[in-house]
């Protein structure tokens, strides 16, 4: 049986899949384990009473387990790593922060506040751990920590590209391929926004508030 889960919709297209990276986190992580599901688009600027009366917190992404629907993408995918072991998609403790210093850098409006460079330092951190060990963060096979960071360096790059004509520094060889080796993943293309349009509206807000 296929389970069911909510996700958020695009902004301003209430039928087309939206730009949560935590819900891509998990829809990736039901693809490579091969777990049937069914979507529920959720317009977060309007959510419907029967969500909210299944999930009070009205929080995104969102699955049914055994009747149940259970908020949290941290949760959600380890209750999913429980009931679907196979393949294992198990890692040690993820601790980078590049989404934070991402947001940070793309939010702000000063250039030498540092933001900047704290963003490079992670994206080199990474680098040199994709150098001892890569491909992927684990080694050979893909894993519970490239899932969580898939969304959001998509996330990076499309923000960054529009709003600040940002890359990824050239010289992050691994880090380069690393994105391009996630991005094609058939579970990625099956489960990233539509289009980047919608990525750059949800972030439109924050950069411009």
């Amino acid at each position: 049986m296929a389970l069911e889960v909510c996700t958020k919709a695009a902004v301003g297209v209430p039928d087309a899949l939206g730009d949560c990276p935590f819900t891509q986190r998990v829809l990736l992580t039901l693809e490579e384990k091969k777990v049937p599901y069914k979507l529920h688009l959720i317009d977060v600027s309007n959510k419907p009473q029967w969500f909210m009366e299944a999930n009070p917190e009205g929080k995104v992404p969102c699955v049914k387990f055994d009747g149940k629907w259970t908020p949290d993408s941290d949760v959600i995918t380890q209750i999913l790593e429980e009931k679907y072991p196979e393949p294992s998609l198990v890692t040690p403790p993820e601790g980078s922060n590049i989404f934070s210093s991402f947001v940070k850098f793309l939010k702000s409006k000063d250039a030498s506040d540092g933001s900047e460079q704290a963003l490079v330092d992670e994206l080199k951190a990474l680098e040199d751990h994709l150098k001892e060990h890569g491909p992927y963060v684990n080694g050979e096979n893909v894993s519970a920590v490239d899932l969580s960071l898939a969304p959001k360096l998509y996330h990076l790059v499309v923000a960054l590209g529009h709003f600040k004509e940002w890359s990824i520094p050239k010289d992050l060889t691994y880090v380069n391929s690393y994105v391009e080796l996630l991005f094609a993943r058939e579970s990625f293309l099956k489960t990233k926004p539509e289009k980047k349009e919608y990525v750059i509206a949800g972030w439109a807000p924050k950069v411009n508030g």
